[in-house]
């Protein structure tokens, strides 16, 4: 009887939960960390008091899924999507499901940082470069030094199949001439490990497992200054970059409050909401955290999201073709 109750109650918590989100004034799907949506938000609604706004939170993969599934159902809840890569918002903008919006603030992004149409927009650079323990005996300035044979066995990387951030760095790569495809298979001729997301790259560099890895930069660098014995390097030959970017649904019911939350994370309050919190802002004309290189030092790759999606597939293949298909 008390688990019927229990389940009961369980089912009941999360209809009132359902139903409190779809009467919100904005509901955002993010994949961002709880603690960044929390703060994003908050700042929203200091700009915008009297607007009831609810966000749901999880992985891209998972929140996707979510969204799929109520889309599938004809009853999408979410206004606006804030979740990692571009590749994503392209995929659905060519599936008519986001919603068009120049919004004014555009004009302090570089082009490449938005779509043209006004379909996305990113919010900040999450790039990937490369971490090494303190105690590692080659200090590495070029994704090349990876494949030499003082880092044989040594090497840590992330996985296409499991992270989004690994794909599109995957596919940065592959894009560079002087890399390309024999890039990786050099990586697999050296014993380079694909495994897993960012954290267990990480983990096994920060522990002293491996003693190179290809990882997200905000990662290494927030250990660094927790004390952990590890650097972060922008490879000489540039980074790849995920950039978080935020869109609206065409099936919203609130489009001026979803305007407005687009203006306002653009806005500079909302990039400099994004800089606490220790990301470099999308945004022209703003510092980057503390620990990170000067803007004009960082060399970005660019990877077009409409080809990337194009070629998605064929990549995932033959990445596992050279790794194999453990993610």
């Amino acid at each position: 009887m008390n688990k019927i109750v229990s389940a009961f109650s369980a089912l009941a918590a999360t209809a009132l939960l359902a139903g409190a989100v779809e009467a919100a004034d904005l509901v955002i799907y993010t994949s961002q960390p709880n603690e960044d949506a929390q703060a994003t938000v908050d700042g929203f609604k200091a700009a915008n008091p009297g607007l009831d706004v609810e966000w749901v939170r999880d992985g891209t993969p998972k929140i996707m899924a979510k969204l799929m599934a109520e889309i599938e159902a004809g009853n999408p809840v979410a206004d606006v999507l804030l979740i990692a890569d571009t590749v994503t918002l392209e995929r659905m903008k060519q599936a008519g499901q986001l919603m068009a919006y120049k919004s004014p603030e555009a004009q302090n992004f570089e082009p490449a940082f938005y779509d043209a149409d006004g379909h996305y927009y990113s919010t900040k650079l999450i790039t990937t470069g490369i971490m090494y323990n303190t105690q590692a005996g080659m200090k590495p300035t070029s994704w090349k030094d990876l494949t030499k044979p003082e880092a044989k066995g040594l090497v840590a990387m992330p996985s296409p199949l499991t992270s989004g951030a690994a794909l599109i760095h995957t596919q940065t790569l592959t894009g560079v001439d002087s890399l390309g495809w024999d890039y990786y298979r050099a990586l697999k001729d050296n014993d380079a490990i694909a495994s897993g997301g960012n954290g267990a790259v990480l983990k096994s560099v920060a522990s002293g497992e491996k003693a190179y890895g290809m990882v997200v930069d905000f990662m290494p660098i927030r250990e660094k200054a927790k004390g952990a014995p590890v650097e972060f390097v922008f490879p000489e030959e540039g980074v790849s970059a995920v950039t978080e970017p935020v869109a609206i649904l065409s099936s919203t019911e609130h489009a001026d409050a979803a305007k407005k939350f687009i203006d306002y994370i653009l806005s500079e309050d909302g990039q400099k909401v994004q800089l606490d919190l220790g990301y470099i802002p999308a945004r022209n004309g703003l510092a980057v955290p503390a620990g990170f290189p000067g803007r004009d030092q960082v060399k970005v790759l660019s990877v077009d999201p409409a080809d990337a999606l194009k070629t998605s597939e064929e990549d995932l293949k033959t990445f596992s073709e050279i790794f194999g298909t453990a993610g």
